[in-house]
């Protein structure tokens, strides 16, 4: 491969995972509501669902995956109940008078990391749309005779970059000033994140090939 290849797929990866979606709405909510950790724990989880579906597009697998339509209506149809489930969440949050997380133990706050982990993970592997976008960016830079050091070096690239930009919303909406704002308009921002997830959610479910 070439320089030029390699900044075509580094380019084509960084505008897409730094545009706003679900993912980066939900680290975004997270770092402000609850703070850095939590929402570098859900960051972390996207980015290993994110590398999931970079190996299997790598090796051909997401491949064989794309070619079984009832495969993939599955996975949008569990996708999208899982974002519905995150927008009754956050929906039901924006309802709430009030909003304190502070004071858990330390079990409990261990506990919640896994849980954002969790979600991240989840919130990735159950979009299709990741399988398509990994598809694509493999395709531009990847052939059948591709060393198998040069798509370390794609995948590996891409994973870096996805940590960078998702590693940052959380760093930077969780800054005393994002907290503050969250504090002031906690209500529309549940709200705004529960129409996100809905709609969403809505769009995996409505597609069906």
């Amino acid at each position: 491969m070439t320089a030029s290849q390699f900044a075509l797929v580094y380019g084509t990866y960084l505008i897409a995972t730094a545009s706003p979606g679900p993912s980066n709405m939900a680290i975004m909510g997270t770092a402000m509501r609850d703070g850095r950790r939590p929402a570098l724990a859900l960051a972390a989880g996207v980015v290993t669902g994110s590398l999931f579906w970079a190996i299997l597009a790598a090796t051909g697998v997401s491949a064989v995956l794309t070619a079984y339509a009832q495969a993939l209506v599955a996975l949008k149809i569990a996708g999208g109940l899982y974002l519905l489930w995150l927008a009754f969440r956050a929906g039901k949050s924006a309802m709430q008078q009030s909003h304190n997380t502070a004071g858990l133990s330390v079990p409990g706050r261990a506990l919640r990391y896994r849980s954002r982990y969790r979600q991240g993970v989840l919130m990735h592997i159950g979009n299709p749309k990741a399988i398509l976008s990994w598809v694509a960016i493999i395709s531009l830079g990847v052939r059948h005779n591709t060393p198998a050091q040069e798509v370390a070096v794609v995948v590996g690239g891409c994973v870096l970059l996805g940590m960078g930009v998702f590693g940052g919303y959380a760093v930077v909406f969780s800054t005393a000033s994002m907290i503050a704002l969250y504090a002031r308009l906690r209500r529309w921002i549940e709200g705004l994140l529960s129409a996100v997830f809905a709609v969403a959610g809505l769009k995996l479910l409505a597609v069906r090939s």
